[in-house]
């Protein structure tokens, strides 16, 4: 709709004669203001005659006009009802996986081009958004070779060829194998290796870009120096820049798809990864010493194992080993990289592209190695010198900003401060982590009324701390948005936390209200050693919160006690105790470990899995509740219902890929999930953060696509490869 502006509003005003104007000005604008309100119904039937031409395209249309479009055409859709319950933002994500712009389309080119082997991977790609590499199992087939057809030689396992041994049983896979006469599409026991299958191997994670950020120095051993990728100093693949095919009748090769970079691969392949194109765009990972504006060249990049830092580093030459994501020189230098990461969606602090918001009229103070502040603690100390009743704090890059000491930040009532990262940016601010026992933090020190927003950045190394000025509890607003603070403060090599008992975000002395949105927190910690006043509000939204343990607390007060916060989570995955006060709503949300809420009066737990040994607020449709319920209804006489109640308990348990921090299948649930879970949200989405991805939706809709093109007598199947 176009946004109402000054001209439109008064065009039928400034259509009057102007003696009719000069008597209105005189009586006080009566006549002005009734045209305003008649100009404003012409302008929204003008609009809406505007748009109804646009939703004649399907290029142009609205989201909800797209299957009636597609249905003109022969179009089946997978099956979405709106219900008016959701958000329009919701709705809006719900119809896009149900019926995708570009699959809907394309749909009357891909009917041309049915039983082609390329179209199955376009269609992943426009019905589902994977990316995909398609398979005809009959090529990998061991034959013996026919002394009649020199033209077809037999398949069968070269054991010199070690790139072929590499990629054995991946969906690059070129050695021979023996038939396999199993259905790929059979529902307990699948097969591959047959004459009639097919397959559609499908990536769930994507390669999230860091773009020129400074290498982790991690130790130095013998005379050489080692470094990491991560910026937390913790072993990380590096994932391909996936670039498109160049022909669309083309088969999906190594550098088409967002997969994690083989140290062969890399070895034969360099050019392929490593660099920048002719046109300047970047490859998938590049590396610059001692702040030259020149990365260093491909022939100086060896591809090498470095587990246990074995390897020797020549002189001249960086060592790099793609599968951990570490870096080996044979002197001390000043490591600059670009490269990519994997992870399941844009949760958390990331490079991708975000709208930025600020109160009217803030003051901009930026931060940067090209800004007017070099470092945070700089901006910060101007910042307080003037004092602008509205400011942000912008970080301009994506590099390290380590911070000793504490950092104290004082809002005055009623004034409100942003530190946040610029867009495409994910800078790092590490407080200093030598003493896990000691106080630093990022502490922020807040008035009544006054509001915070951390927005982007990856805290480690300490918490963020939010308290109350004074000695009563103090009403203001938190919010932290598309941040990483990092539980357990950091991470050593394999992931693990160094310190995975304390918190990641203390709040103290603070009433009103504290959200987390799109971000992953460690342990939330309330301080408050009074009940006095309300509980704080503490709103969780499309989040990880992670105790490191789910035998930890993930919400918790002073002393393991219940926090004085009334608490809601809505499409999150939490791993930890949840010990709080209140909860206000609890919702398509996954809890690793006990929930245990002492005011359960209020509030609703919807549409969640909620461990058996909980105490919440009245539950609806949550697991295992419902498998419980269908076990009574239906247990036969005579049955041991403990025993399958045990058994359906266990089979309804959330099956995590990884549930270590940084993991590239971090808290992405896996395939051997129970669908009550992995499509067990009010949407019949997956439940937990990873909700808005509508996997199952996109899945059904691919396999829908893949019915109609599979060409009589295959079977395609479709296969993750991640």
């Amino acid at each position: 709709m176009t946004e109402p502006t000054q001209d439109r509003i008064d065009r039928l005003y400034a259509l009057l004669p102007a003696v009719y104007r000069q008597r209105d000005v005189a009586q006080g604008y009566p006549l002005r203001g009734l045209l305003r309100v008649i100009a404003e119904q012409v302008n929204v039937i003008e609009d809406d005659i505007a748009q109804m031409y646009d939703d004649w395209f399907i290029e142009t249309c609205r989201d909800w006009i797209v299957p009636y479009i597609g249905d003109l055409a022969g179009y089946s859709a997978v099956p979405f009802v709106d219900d008016g319950s959701d958000s329009a933002a919701e709705t809006r994500l719900r119809a896009r996986a149900a019926a995708p712009r570009r699959d809907v389309a394309n749909y009357l080119r891909s009917l041309r081009r049915r039983g082609t082997l390329a179209l199955v991977e376009q269609l992943a790609n426009d019905s589902a958004g994977f990316p995909s590499r398609a398979v005809e199992f009959f090529t990998l087939l061991g034959r013996t070779q026919l002394v009649s057809r020199t033209d077809a030689r037999g398949r069968l396992l070269d054991l010199r060829d070690g790139e072929a041994l590499d990629l054995i049983d991946t969906p690059f896979d070129r050695s021979g194998h023996t038939i396999d006469v199993r259905n790929i599409n059979a529902a307990r026991n699948p097969g591959r290796h047959n004459i009639p299958n097919a397959a559609a191997y499908v990536w769930r994670l994507r390669a999230f870009p860091v773009t020129h950020a400074p290498a982790y120095f991690l130790q130095r051993g013998s005379g050489f120096y080692f470094y990491t990728f991560s910026a937390l100093g913790n072993d990380a693949p590096l994932f391909t820049r996936a670039e498109p095919e160049p022909d669309p009748t083309t088969i999906a090769d190594e550098v088409n798809v967002p997969a994690p970079i083989r140290r062969r691969a890399l070895e034969l392949h360099r050019d392929d990864y490593y660099g920048f194109e002719p046109d300047g765009t970047p490859k998938s990972f590049a590396i610059w010493l001692d702040g030259s504006d020149t990365p260093v060249s491909a022939e100086d990049i060896i591809a090498a194992d470095l587990t246990g830092w074995k390897y020797r580093p020549p002189d001249g030459k960086v060592v790099v080993d793609p599968q951990l994501g570490r870096i080996a020189l044979p002197r001390e230098a000043k490591v600059a990289v670009s490269y990519r990461y994997g992870f399941s969606a844009d949760i958390g602090a990331h490079e991708s592209p975000r709208t930025l918001m600020q109160p009217s009229h803030a003051v901009l103070y930026r931060v940067g190695p090209n800004e007017e502040h070099a470092t945070l603690q700089k901006a910060l100390a101007h910042w307080f010198d003037e004092k602008p009743a509205h400011a942000v704090i912008e970080i301009a890059d994506s590099g390290f900003y380590t911070e000793s000491g504490e950092i104290d930040v004082a809002l005055d009532a009623g004034t409100s401060l942003q530190i946040r990262a610029a867009n495409r940016c994910r800078p790092v601010v590490r407080v200093l982590d030598y003493q896990p026992s000691s106080g630093e933090s990022l502490r922020v020190i807040m008035s009544e009324g006054s509001r915070f927003t951390l927005d982007g950045i990856v805290l480690a190394g300490r918490p963020l701390r939010v308290e109350g000025k004074g000695d009563k509890p103090v009403s203001a607003r938190v919010l932290v948005q598309r941040c990483t603070l990092v539980p357990g403060w950091s991470l050593r090599s394999d992931c693990s936390c160094v310190a995975p008992t304390e918190a990641s975000l203390e709040i103290d002395n603070l009433t009103g209200r504290v959200t987390v949105q799109s971000s992953i927190v460690g342990t939330i910690a309330v301080m408050n050693e009074t009940a006095e006043g309300e509980p704080v509000a503490i709103d969780v939204r499309d989040s990880i919160v992670d105790a490191t343990s789910n035998d930890l607390e993930a919400v918790v007060g002073p002393g393991s006690s219940y926090a004085w916060a009334a608490v809601s989570f809505v499409r999150c995955t939490v791993f930890g105790k949840v010990l709080a006060h209140a909860m206000e709503l609890a919702e398509n949300t996954l809890f690793g470990a006990a929930v245990r809420i002492v005011r359960r009066q209020g509030g609703c737990v919807r549409f969640c899995y909620v461990p058996p040994d909980s105490r919440t607020p009245r539950r609806y449709h949550c697991q295992p509740d419902l498998v419980e319920k269908a076990v009574r209804d239906h247990a036969a006489p005579g049955q041991n219902v403990d025993a399958l109640l045990a058994a359906e308990e266990r089979r309804v348990v959330p099956r995590f890929g990884s549930m270590r921090f940084d993991d590239s299948a971090y808290a992405q649930l896996t395939l051997c999930t129970a669908s009550e879970i992995s499509s067990g949200a009010d949407d019949e989405s997956e439940m937990g953060a990873f909700h808005d991805l509508f996997l199952p939706q996109r899945v059904a809709n691919l396999r829908a696509r893949l019915d109609h093109a599979t060409p009589a007598g295959m079977e395609t199947g479709i296969i993750y490869a991640d």
